[in-house]
C-alpha cells in the first residue's frame, strides 16, 4: 500500500517562498504519476501541478505557472513543490497524490495534507 506523507507547510509573507515535500513509501516515485492539489476553505480541491511517471513531463495550473515547480528525487522517493512569489490566494491545504497511471482517471493515493498560509 502506497503511503504519502507531506511536510513543510507553514506561514509565509506574500512574496516569499516555501517548499513542501511528499515522502512516498510502499511505492516508487519513478513508477507513479505524482501531483500536488490544494483546497482552500469553501472551495473545491484543485490540481496545482503534476509530474508524469514516464518521461517526467510536468503540468501546472495557470494560476501557478512560472511560480511553482514540481520535482522528484527517485533516490529519496520524494516529491517536492517549490513555491515562489507566493500570494495570499495560494493559502490552502496542500495535498500530495499518486496515480498508478497518468492520473487522467484520478489519483489512487492521497496524503493527509499540509497547511500553507500566506499573509498579506
Amino acid at each position: 500500500q502506497v503511503q504519502l506523507v507531506e511536510s513543510g507547510g507553514g506561514l509565509v509573507q506574500a512574496g516569499g517562498s516555501l517548499r513542501v515535500s511528499c515522502a512516498v513509501s510502499g511505492g516508487t516515485v519513478s513508477r507513479l504519476t505524482m501531483a500536488w492539489f490544494r483546497q482552500a476553505p469553501g472551495k473545491e480541491r484543485d490540481i496545482v501541478a503534476s509530474i508524469l511517471w514516464i518521461g517526467g513531463n510536468t503540468y501546472y495550473a495557470d494560476s501557478v505557472k512560472g511560480r511553482f515547480t514540481i520535482s522528484r528525487e527517485n533516490a529519496k522517493n520524494t516529491v517536492w513543490l517549490q513555491m515562489n512569489s507566493l500570494k495570499p490566494e495560494d493559502t490552502a491545504v496542500y495535498y500530495c497524490a499518486a496515480a498508478k497511471s497518468s492520473g487522467a482517471r484520478g489519483y489512487d493515493y492521497w496524503g493527509q495534507g499540509t497547511q500553507v498560509t500566506i499573509s498579506s
